[in-house]
């Protein structure tokens, strides 16, 4: 009899649950329900049924490894997470890991990517390489394991939901061997279907395609020969031709764009993919009298003029303009084409016909289509039939592709399972997002937006935070804590700092099962929750100033597209709160604090940062005045803002009554600064410094500033090479360097070396039975990749040296790059060119106070930038937008001769101000 009663509660999304089904299953673990959730999750109970009082424990885990991981361990013997062997357990949780991150995304998302695609093809790549290169038949070890049958499952799910039937040949085989396997027989299900990445055509009859489609049914009542096919969703022209290829280059697919003049209406343009619309020049081609202004026409209008939604519109969609109030215009190199694909008011579907039918088609709606012609982009994929290329010059192209692609596939690190997929140059955030998981920084969390710091990343914070406090205490600031919740009340009697958040405040509105009497904001900044606190606490001048800090998380809802670090919903930071008596002392401490900012990220992350004040545009909501550091982002060309410190006036003071009596007796009311630094910095380090191995560690922020990795081989073992590793090591710590002896017997030194390399530890020291000969160390600096052998005789003073030497190279070296991507301009014509360049931009400037010129150069750059680059508009939510918005007035102003004009009104400028595309 069984001492012990176990209960085990699983849930998870589907289709992905599947797997964590199949482990169950293998596992025999019967009594195991798997229900259906919106994340995974796993409890597990032990109850001691020969305690008295029924004692239990419980393990819980919220993650898919976490579930998988759980699972496994209730049936050690089973072998799936490898045996109770510590490598092997490492190998299977890699493979889970990276397996999460890559494919479970696209398991659970509404929408279809485009690099989605991309992503599956990279991973199944990786696979594939472990069976050929290294022969093995399963990920981990001589039999399946978790891992296999995981990553298996979601690898088929993926390809079935994407319509990929095309994989390398070992790890197609792999699939398929694993899909027959008696246990998992069912679970696979259309597993790989023969459904071709390029569209198969179907008859009308297509059941996927309803009859009550209005375009099906007009294209029957108007008697129009026509197919039809389904293929994944697609938003736009773009992701299209990549995603829903033609093999038939003398077909096409349509790119449509649904425009409104105020005075000449509407119209509905359908041109090649590669066609390039210029709305300034399309009056004119289509003979407007007067004035014109056509723009993208907006949704409520597509909707009610055409019947359809964004993503969906094409040339078929003319039959729903029963009022005749839209203008069609065909693309004349489109009716060149043999056959033209279109959306049929859906866009995971294409209708085939010829240009003859469609224009039939057209007129039977009682309309006639303006033919225009329009010149492609240039380089563009899609070639008109006069630049098709030759046969012979497409297959040498092909060549090349593939041989950049082997290139590129070959220079991965060996005996790494994560090595980085993706370059700095080529794709910045995916690079970006690369390096922060696989160097171990964060992992993704189930809510969008939220993430996990990890120990690597957070030890940077502590040491942040470690090096601030010290600071922060010469000044006179204490530090406390106030609490998460503030009331809506409270929250709302500042009216212009509430309006600045109002769309970012998260609220609780619900206890358990019933509803709050009020609902409670949580957090968004402390200005609100601290100052009633100070309004009791501030009774006369003695009681100031009064100057806290509170270490602190803080929730700002974000509609644009998160990033971790730099655009998250919950992050980390310190908020400064203090009282003064004067703005003069008000204004000591804001430039106090902010060089305490600057020193951050100059002196700890090796950042160059332009410190200056941000406009009245840009200026904290509801402050007076407000400083800041602006950082530059290398590749990226982008600027972010590094850290702000704020003169608040006494506007807080007047709506908190925090008042207080002056020397001679009188009433006053405190002058107050508020300043705030938060893991946004890490990510801006990351970001400057990382490369293509992975991240770059300036040495004072770096959780480990030296690694010690043992050469271990036949002729010398671990137990040999251990006490002059350790010694080594004690000399490190002694010096006050932050050191670590990689003695792990499972790893060889070559697999060590790349995993240090991607956390970005400064310098690397490699013991083989030579140096030990020789009484010295090999010495590698991971930025530069100089190698340098030292004594091992007073080895840690010496090293001193070396991180301050690299700590210094770093900061030149970024500064460096980022000064010779700041440049002045002084005329409206060079400003947009150059912030194509990807440069920061210095001009003369009309004042701070002219928000409304500000919003004109926020508007007529994004104009100008979107036209240069071929395209109508940029996506609302998106961080990263083309537009320029002003990031400081500097300190340090260059010389501005009399009568110099402002690039934007041509007033007199009173200033340089610096501009830039932000994230």
């Amino acid at each position: 009899m069984s001492s012990s009663c176990v209960s085990i509660e699983c849930s998870a999304p589907a289709p992905a649950s599947k797997a964590l089904e199949a482990l169950i299953k293998i596992l025999g673990l019967n009594d195991c329900k798997l229900q259906q959730a919106a994340s995974p999750t796993i409890k597990v109970s032990t109850k001691n049924l020969l305690m008295i009082d029924g004692g239990s424990t419980s393990i819980s885990a919220t993650t898919w490894m976490g579930c998988a991981r759980a699972l496994c361990k209730q049936v050690p013997l089973s072998g799936l997470w490898g045996n109770d062997n510590l490598e092997e357990s490492s190998l299977v949780e890699a493979w889970m890991e990276s397996a999460t991150m890559t494919l479970i995304p696209i398991l659970v998302c509404d929408k279809t990517d485009k690099i989605f695609y991309q992503s599956v093809a990279d991973f199944a790549d990786k696979l594939n390489a472990v069976f050929t290169e290294k022969g093995q038949k399963y990920l981990v070890g001589d039999a399946p394991t978790a891992a296999d049958v995981c990553i298996s499952l979601w690898l088929a799910q993926a390809c079935d939901k994407l319509s990929i039937s095309d994989l390398p040949k070992e790890t197609d085989q792999w699939v398929k061997a694993l899909a027959k396997l008696p246990v998992l027989q069912g679970f696979f299900g259309a597993t790989l279907k023969k459904s071709a990445a390029a569209p198969a055509t179907t008859s009308e009859s297509s059941s996927d395609l309803s009859s009550d489609n209005l375009v099906v049914e007009k294209l029957k009542e108007y008697q129009v020969e026509y197919s039809s096919y389904m293929h994944t969703h697609c938003m736009t022209a773009e992701e299209l031709v990549a995603n829903v290829p033609i093999a038939n280059e003398n077909e096409s697919h349509t790119k449509n764009l649904f425009l409104r003049d105020k005075k000449h209406g509407l119209f509905l343009l359908s041109v090649l993919p590669s066609a390039q619309v210029n709305t300034k020049e399309l009056g004119k081609m289509l003979n407007l009298k007067g004035k014109t202004n056509l723009r993208m026409a907006d949704p409520a209008l597509l909707k009610e003029n055409l019947g359809c939604e964004p993503g969906t519109v094409g040339p078929l969609a003319i039959a729903n303009d029963t009022n005749g109030n839209v203008t069609i215009v065909l693309d004349a190199g489109l009716l060149k084409k043999s056959k033209i694909h279109s959306h049929p008011l859906r866009n995971d579907a294409s209708i085939v016909l010829t240009p003859t039918a469609l224009q039939e088609y057209i007129a039977k709606t009682n309309h006639e289509a303006a033919i225009l012609e329009f010149e492609e982009k240039i380089g563009s994929a899609t070639p008109s039939p006069k630049s098709k290329p030759a046969p012979k010059e497409q297959q040498k192209k092909k060549t090349q592709q593939k041989q950049e692609q082997s290139k590129k596939q070959s220079g991965k690190k060996e005996g790494t399972l994560l090595a980085l997929q993706w370059e700095k140059e080529k794709d910045f955030p995916q690079w970006y997002s690369d390096v922060i998981t696989l160097s171990e920084m964060i992992s993704y969390y189930d809510i969008s937006g939220c993430y996990i710091l990890r120990p690597w990343s957070y030890k940077m914070w502590e040491l942040i935070q470690e090096w601030f406090n010290v600071e922060i205490r010469k000044l006179g600031v204490d530090n406390c804590y106030f609490p998460l919740f503030v009331t809506q009340d409270r929250l709302e009697k500042e009216k212009d700092h509430v309006e600045g958040f109002a769309p970012e405040v998260a609220w609780v509105t619900k206890s358990g099962d019933g509803d709050l009497a009020k609902p409670i904001a949580i957090r968004p900044t402390s200005e609100t929750i601290m100052y009633p606190a100070y309004s009791d606490w501030i009774k006369s001048h003695r009681d100031l100033p009064l100057k806290l800090n509170q270490w602190s998380n803080v929730v700002r809802w974000e509609f644009k597209y998160p990033t971790p670090f730099l655009r998250s919903r919950e992050f980390l930071w310190q908020e400064g709160h203090t009282a003064h008596a004067s703005v003069e002392d008000a204004d000591v401490m804001v430039r106090q604090a902010l060089e305490l900012y600057r020193k951050v990220y100059e002196d700890l992350l090796a950042v160059p940062v332009v410190p200056g004040y941000k406009t009245e545009e840009e200026k904290f909501a509801g402050g007076m005045q407000t400083t800041t550091v602006e950082a530059y982002v290398p590749v990226a060309g982008r600027a972010i803002q590094g850290a702000t410190s704020h003169n608040l006036g006494q506007n807080f003071g007047k709506m908190f009554d925090i008042k207080y009596q002056d020397k001679e007796g009188k009433t006053a009311i405190a002058w107050q600064t508020s300043w705030g630094l938060t893991t946004r910095t890490i990510g801006v380090m990351v970001m400057v410094h990382g490369d293509n191995t992975g991240l770059v560690l300036p040495p004072r922020i770096a959780p480990l500033q030296v690694v010690i990795v043992p050469i271990v081989s036949k002729k010398i073992t671990m137990a040999d090479i251990s006490s002059y590793c350790e010694g080594v090591l004690e000399d490190l710590i002694k010096a006050g360097i932050r050191a670590k002896f990689d003695d792990r017997e499972m790893y060889n030194p070559g697999w060590k070396y790349n995993h240090w390399e991607q956390k970005g530890v400064p310098i690397r020291i490699e013991v083989g039975p030579r140096d030990i000969e020789n009484k010295q160390v090999r010495i590698v600096v991971r930025y530069s990749g100089e190698k340098t052998d030292m004594p091992a005789d007073s080895l840690g003073s010496a090293l001193v040296t070396k991180l301050e030497e690299i700590q210094n190279g770093l900061f030149q070296k970024a500064k460096t790059y980022r000064d010779e991507h700041l440049v002045q301009v002084t005329e409206w014509k060079d400003f947009v060119p150059e912030l194509e360049k990807h440069n920061l931009v210095l001009t003369p400037w009309c004042g701070g106070e002219h928000k409304d010129w500000e919003e004109w150069v926020k508007t007529k750059s994004r104009e100008e930038s979107l036209a240069s680059r071929g395209e109508q508009e940029e996506d609302e939510r998106t961080a990263t937008s083309v537009a320029a918005k002003t990031l400081c007035i500097p300190f340090n102003q260059p010389e501005l001769p009399p009568g110099t004009k402002c690039i934007a009104s041509g007033m007199d400028a009173t200033c340089w101000v610096l501009w830039g595309r932000s994230y």
